[in-house]
């Protein structure tokens, strides 16, 4: 049955309560994701009840609709419909009600712009980490089909180095749009950043200003720039109020540089370079120490971190480590572990469910997780919708990690999150390939047995679809 995505279109955006209670929206691989200005006015089981819809949740103040693979089309379609630029922030309603701030509402806002910050990010780290990881498979490390001193190899590394080296300036502009942060001004900070005069001086004392800081390699970095952008979004503002209108194009930009290059270079730079290293230093040293268990207890949780939105904030020092140290063996590990058991939960349920259409809505969402790499239709599809899988993906994403973290697997490139996957142990040898590989047949095979046996009552065995 084909797939109207004007429709669903239609209804979700009337069901947030149209287009005039929306102030931002952008969309993620498989979710469509709402700022509202009014979140009361959003009628979630509405939303939910669209054909096509897989589920919705709230996390952070942001409204999450899960469409799946054809989220981008659905988007195009709600930005037509409402008059909304892609992928640009929409003016608040500044008059309305004010939240009252609580811990729950900063935390959430944390969470909302990590995730709003990377998830554009996305292709761009995809394409870079598929370039290394053709090399480590058809290189020397490998198959050996060409050497590392080929124009191919280099030019895969040079790549791969582009997506990761520059990341700050990826997020310079993704985190300026969405705050609404100039994005161009976003980029040229972290740029200051890299300049390679800039880095050569790396661990020596500069003056800014004849404010002394100490110069550090930012390249490859995520924490510094999201700092320093977050604190820019306050200082343009200022500015745009107060420089008068005829002036505003040349010195707004130019007063908003003079403040936040003392304050970035000398403050806000080298505080988010000390937390991510403290955060990396933490994620290794749990690793290091929790050993298996580590490894076991994040792929059980995994994916109920996904479901949250908090993984977000897990894989920024995943991301951190890697870059760090060309291979992480706990995070990233047990994230591909927990995803691949919910491909499982979906096999289990597509073998023991009887109606025709739950079967083959089953099989549909383990397709577009082993192909598509999205857990999102099985885990609202299946794991939602019966509740009694989870607890079969929990003890499969727990017995994959188990094994994993015995045998030491490491992920040495992050790539695709379907069956390419597999690549990214290719760079530990082929042990650690195999190892990789049965752990998360353990976490597939594990959870769909579990999902078999345990998942589901006679009853909802048998029962057709209504």
């Amino acid at each position: 049955m084909s797939i109207n995505n004007q429709q669903i279109a239609e209804e979700v955006l009337e069901a947030v309560g149209g287009k005039d209670n929306v102030s931002h929206l952008i969309h993620c691989m498989t979710r469509l994701r709402f700022s509202l200005k009014d979140q009361s006015i959003a009628d979630l089981e509405k939303i939910k009840a669209v054909k096509g819809v897989i589920g919705a949740q709230t996390v952070g103040g942001q409204l999450q609709v899960i469409v799946g693979q054809n989220v981008d089309k659905v988007y195009d379609e709600i930005c037509t419909l409402g008059g909304f630029a892609k992928s640009e922030g929409f003016t608040e309603n500044l008059d309305g009600p004010k939240e009252k701030l609580t811990l729950k509402k900063i935390g959430g806002n944390i969470l909302d712009y990590i995730s709003g910050s990377l998830t554009p990010f996305i292709p761009v780290m995809v394409a870079a980490a598929m370039f290394k990881t053709v090399n480590v498979f058809l290189g020397p490390d490998m198959l050996n089909l060409y050497s590392a001193k080929s124009d191919l190899y280099v030019l895969f590394n040079l790549l791969y180095s582009a997506g990761f080296y520059f990341l700050p300036v990826y997020l310079g502009y993704t985190a300026a749009k969405k705050l609404g942060v100039t994005p161009v001004l976003g980029m040229y900070m972290a740029c200051v950043l890299l300049v390679p005069d800039f880095v050569k001086m790396a661990g020596k004392t500069f003056t800014v200003y004849g404010i002394p800081t100490q110069v550090s390699d930012y390249s490859q970095t995520l924490v510094p720039i999201l700092l320093i952008v977050w604190v820019m979004y306050y200082v343009e503002r200022f500015f745009k109020k107060y420089v008068p209108t005829s002036l505003s194009t040349i010195f707004t930009p130019f007063l908003t540089a003079v403040i936040m290059v003392p304050v970035g270079l000398c403050v806000l730079a080298p505080l988010g370079g000390y937390a991510g290293e403290f955060i990396g230093k933490f994620l290794i040293a749990f690793s290091e120490h929790g050993g298996f268990i580590a490894v076991a207890v994040i792929a059980a949780l995994w994916e109920f971190l996904v479901m949250s939105g908090m993984h977000m904030v897990v894989i920024v020092a995943a991301i951190a480590i890697i870059t760090q140290q060309g291979y992480e063996s706990c995070i990233l590990v047990a994230g591909g572990i927990a995803t691949w058991s919910a491909f499982g939960m979906a096999m289990g349920a597509f073998f023991r469910l009887k109606d025709k259409d739950k079967k083959a809505a089953s099989l549909s969402y383990f397709v577009s997780g082993i192909v598509g790499g999205v857990t999102e239709p099985a885990l609202y599809g299946v794991g939602f919708k019966y509740k009694k899988p989870f607890i079969a993906l929990f003890f499969g994403g727990l017995l994959g990690g188990f094994y994993a973290g015995i045998t030491h697997v490491s992920v040495y490139v992050m790539g695709a999150a379907n069956f390419l996957s597999l690549l990214g142990f290719v760079g530990g040898g082929t042990a650690n390939l195999i190892n990789g590989t049965i752990a998360v047949c353990i976490g597939m095979f594990g959870t769909a047995i579990f999902t078999y046996l345990f998942g589901f009552d006679k009853n909802t065995v048998n029962m057709k679809e209504g």
